[in-house]
């Protein structure tokens, strides 16, 4: 397996360094680079004077977020001690999104990492609005939200909820395959059903995603009642002792549909364990 490029965003907050070092315990026994990534945009734009701000004063926030950023790496090497690592700091000025972005095009990037800070609002609980936003931004690569200051667990079983519309391969699907590998993780396919009998183009995706999953263990469930799917997902993650909840989402249709539902915001469950969110593209 190649070495991973992984970058992982922060804000110097105790959600985003907890997110770093929950992805270095993931990949613990795998050849990886970190990407620390800090966007200084939103400071400015916050700022009062933001449509004054100088050149000395964008000087001080580089500085600030780079100094911030190299505390953050000693830290981590520290906290980790894995010689297999290396760590690499990224400042700059442009918004989250349009940083993540380019630095997923510059440093080939297999996997973006955010810590959530989950709200009381519907969709804030389920993942956080940075995660959302950037989830809406960016659709060629996998983003793993990790839900705010839990503890690492290894990782045994990882639902994966499809409603088969679309197909996968394996290179849609391969951060959730190295996932379960590195990890010696089973996969539970949780299939929700909106019609009673499947069409024949979602028997041919299921038969696809089988074959994806062959050397991978895996089982299959379904969802009968598409009304009430959100609360037989958490009742499923409860019961299976689910480790890592995954859904590839189509140019958000699926996966806007899903976090529109107003029973999501009863759902605290999303709040513990990881999420892993594969962009399958039309």
């Amino acid at each position: 397996m190649k070495t991973k490029n992984i970058l992982v965003a922060t804000d110097f907050s105790n959600e985003a360094y907890n997110a770093l070092f929950y992805a270095t315990q993931i990949f613990a026994s795998t050849a990886c680079t970190f990407h620390i990534v800090h966007a200084y945009d939103d400071i400015i734009l916050s700022a009062k004077n933001a449509l004054f701000t100088g050149k000395k004063e964008m000087e001080h926030l580089q500085n600030q977020s780079q100094e911030n950023l190299t505390k953050t790496a000693h830290k981590i090497v520290l906290d980790t001690g894995n010689e297999i690592y290396k760590f690499n700091t990224i400042s700059s000025n442009g918004s989250l999104a349009s940083v993540i972005s380019k630095t997923i095009d510059t440093h080939d990037i297999d996997l973006v990492v955010m810590g959530n800070k989950g709200k009381t609002g519907a969709k804030e609980l389920f993942m956080g609005s940075n995660t959302i936003q950037i989830a809406n931004t960016i659709t060629t690569c996998p983003i793993l939200a990790i839900p705010r200051e839990i503890a690492f667990k290894p990782i045994e079983e990882i639902a994966f909820v499809t409603d088969y519309k679309k197909g996968c391969t394996k290179n849609s699907i391969s951060m959730l395959l190295d996932i379960a590998s590195i990890s010696d993780a089973s996969v539970a396919v949780l299939h929700i059903n909106e019609e009673e009998l499947m069409t024949s183009k979602q028997v041919s995706n299921q038969k696809l995603l089988d074959t994806c999953l062959l050397n991978t263990p895996h089982s299959y469930d379904e969802i009968w009642n598409y009304a009430d799917k959100a609360n037989v997902i958490q009742d499923f993650i409860a019961e299976r002792e689910i480790n890592m909840l995954t859904m590839a989402y189509h140019r958000r249709k699926f996966f806007e549909r899903f976090l529109h539902e107003p029973v999501i915001m009863d759902l605290s469950i999303y709040a513990t364990i990881p999420f892993l969110i594969l962009p399958v593209q039309d």
